[in-house]
């Protein structure tokens, strides 16, 4: 596996999802674009590993056992270490019949599984990776002197 250059170098990506077939897929395709990859088959195991991992990205699966997905967005949020965290929601419930304010609390898209063609969650993840690179390098530099 290569590092993902474009989008700097070994990105991390948890996956939180508990089919083990999908997390497997979802894992296959996020390495051999380049990033480093966790899975989580459950909320705490997901919250954990996030906490631990502090990873680029997190593909949240709204329905997983133990902490509900809505719940593990809102500790993150709650959390210094995972306010920044970038999210991307994959469920199998559509946005309507999902639990309400996931949007208000920072998530950078919303997707359905059986709505997501070979290749579309490859491009999502990208546009998402790219997106938080130019807003870092079009942050100001500090310097603590």
């Amino acid at each position: 596996m290569e590092p993902n250059e474009e989008f700097g170098s070994w990105a991390k990506i948890l996956i939180v999802e508990d089919n083990v077939s999908i997390a497997d897929i979802y894992k296959i395709r996020m390495e051999a674009i380049g990033y480093i990859t966790f899975v989580a088959h459950e909320g705490n195991e997901a919250l954990a590993m996030i906490e631990k991992e502090r990873p680029s990205l997190v593909l949240l699966d709204l329905m997983v056992p133990g902490v509900a997905g809505d719940q593990i967005l809102k500790t993150m949020r709650a959390s210094e270490w995972g306010k920044d965290i970038k999210v991307l929601i994959i469920s199998n419930l559509n946005e309507a019949d999902a639990p309400a304010g996931l949007r208000s609390q920072g998530i950078e898209g919303y997707a359905v599984k059986a709505n997501l063609s070979d290749d579309q969650l490859d491009q999502m993840v990208n546009a998402i990776m790219q997106r938080s690179n130019e807003q870092k390098d079009a942050a100001p530099e500090t310097s603590n002197s």
